[in-house]
């Protein structure tokens, strides 16, 4: 079952436990079950401080659980823990077997404390990218706590289940049979949502903060670069996002990051914050700006209640892309469905896609996308393309692309993996269509992150922040980098090079306008 490679490394990774762990499996006569026998024991195999048990009576079979042998509710696997979930697998052996994690005293302490019974369960899918982050938070917290349980359900297995709670998405977590989240979730957010006194004390704690040199609004590239380029001329910066990494820890493939020939968007974020926390810079995650004040000192409220001040401010919010909001599309995003071809395109090499907008930015992603790909059908909603003629001359030029006017989108298919399938409705006849095809671009436009902005700095008709060459926006020591602003092509690299810009931006405000002797010392220095 499990490769020499990988029981060699697991046998090195074993070693580290100090604690003793049961197995116990509940299986039937299927072949799912039998594969699950045979890993089981193999691991089992590797440790002496492993045992390996049958007979536990569950409704979900195969399923597992380990557990200490001492105490505990343990952890569980409902289905074969492969593909990305190995990892889940290991570190979870690991930790029940009492080897340390890698949270922090602050976060192991939370969990301790929190006080009632939890009984999660997780679907996810095997080739999920994001489900691993939360399968391995709920895991650590179930061994920390043991008020605390966590079962992991693989969803192509537990169809009838899938069905009947209407899971559209992975990862979806439900709490006590009530329905917790979907998608991508830290081990901070769940930690937020359990305990509200989570929230009360970091409102607290940064209430208390002093004034701010540069405040950075924003953990995506631009906010990183923003921080970083702050932190290295000595002066106290603070970056507050919503969630670090923003955006990019939704995107899988990143093939046009200069130097760098492929990555994916959690790894470069990884690296972002590393980083950023590389230097003195106080960063404040989980947390949303409402409301800038202007002033000498730049006030900034929180949704939480708090509020910080700081001598100038970087925005650096980013945007959302503009969802077509029909079934299938959350569930196979990043999976067949995409926002930027620019990035991910060259994945579809010689594969039928479909573009979703005839504005300018869906004709210019089918313009690009039919030199790589094997036909792009192109949807749009309105009777006739809004791309600028020049666009449209060169679209139609092309002999793999299908141009689709009156086409309302309805429908985002697949097969439990991947998509396979777009449907809609020709608005004239009513009738309904399908596309077979392996890849949908959604080109419907983006959304800039301002609309807590509003009558506050300057935005263009699009709603996003005006900015000048160095990144300085309408209100005084307010400046603006990456996608939430005007400037053009919304590119990872261009983001980086805006935020180190607004960053140098703010820093000549801070000598050159307000010039305290601090700031003087520095360019002496």
């Amino acid at each position: 079952m499990l490769d020499a490679a990988i029981k060699s490394q697991l046998h090195v990774y074993l070693a580290k436990l100090t604690l003793d762990i049961e197995i116990s499996a509940s299986l039937d006569l299927s072949e799912k079950s039998q594969e699950m026998r045979e890993m089981l024991q193999e691991i089992a195999s590797l440790s002496t401080r492993i045992t390996y048990t049958e007979g536990h009576d569950d409704q979900r079979k195969p399923s597992f659980t380990l557990k200490r042998r001492t105490a505990g509710n343990g952890i569980r696997f409902a289905g074969m823990p492969m593909g990305h979930e190995f990892t889940s697998l290991v570190l979870a052996l690991l930790q029940v077997g009492g080897h340390p994690s890698k949270a922090s005293a602050e976060i192991i302490e939370q969990i301790g404390q929190l006080k009632g019974e939890y009984d999660f369960e997780t679907y996810i899918s095997l080739s999920c990218q994001n489900c691993p982050d939360v399968v391995q938070a709920l895991n650590l917290m179930a061994v920390i706590n043991p008020s605390i349980r966590h079962t992991t359900i693989d969803g192509a297995l537990f169809q009838q289940e899938v069905a009947a709670r209407q899971i559209m998405s992975v990862p979806t977590v439900f709490l006590n049979n009530q329905s917790f989240g979907q998608g991508r979730m830290t081990l901070e957010e769940i930690i937020t949502k359990l305990d509200t006194s989570v929230v009360q004390r970091e409102t607290e704690k940064i209430t208390q903060k002093e004034v701010f040199d540069v405040l950075v609004i924003g953990g995506g590239p631009a906010g990183a670069s923003a921080a970083i380029y702050s932190a290295r001329k000595g002066i106290r910066t603070g970056v507050l996002a919503d969630r670090f990494g923003g955006q990019v820890l939704e995107t899988l493939g990143i093939e046009n990051f200069i130097s760098v020939k492929e990555t994916e968007g959690p790894k470069l974020v990884a690296a972002l914050e590393q980083h950023v926390k590389s230097y003195d810079v106080d960063v404040m995650n989980l947390q949303r700006a409402t409301a800038l004040i202007p002033g000498e000192l730049i006030e900034v409220t929180l949704e939480s209640g708090a509020s910080l001040k700081a001598k100038s401010v970087i925005i650096a919010t980013g945007a959302r892309w503009r969802e077509l909001n029909v079934p299938g599309e959350q569930e196979y995003r990043n999976r067949g469905v995409a926002y930027c071809p620019h990035c991910d395109g060259p994945l579809f090499k010689g594969k039928r896609v479909a573009v979703v907008g005839g504005g300018n930015s869906g004709v210019e992603a089918a313009i690009d996308l039919a030199g790589i790909v094997g036909h792009v059908s192109l949807l749009e909603f309105d009777t006739a393309l809004r791309a600028d003629a020049v666009l449209q001359r060169k679209l139609y030029s092309l002999p793999n692309v299908t141009v689709i006017t009156r086409a309302q989108t309805t429908e985002v298919l697949g097969d439990g993996r991947q998509v396979n399938g777009i449907s809609y409705t020709d608005r004239k006849t009513g009738n309904a269509h399908l596309i077979p095809l392996e890849g949908i671009f959604v080109q419907i436009g983006l959304l800039p992150n301002t609309d807590w902005l509003k009558g506050t700095v300057a935005l263009s008709a699009h709603g996003e922040i005006e900015v000048d060459a160095r990144g300085q926006t309408s209100v005084p020591g307010v400046f603006a980098a990456g996608d939430v602003t005007t400037v053009p092509y919304k590119q990872i690299i261009i983001a980086m090079g805006e935020g180190s810009k607004a960053a140098l931006g703010a820093f000549d405000h801070l000598i050159r306008i307000l010039a305290p002797a601090q700031y003087i010392e520095k360019i002496a220095a």
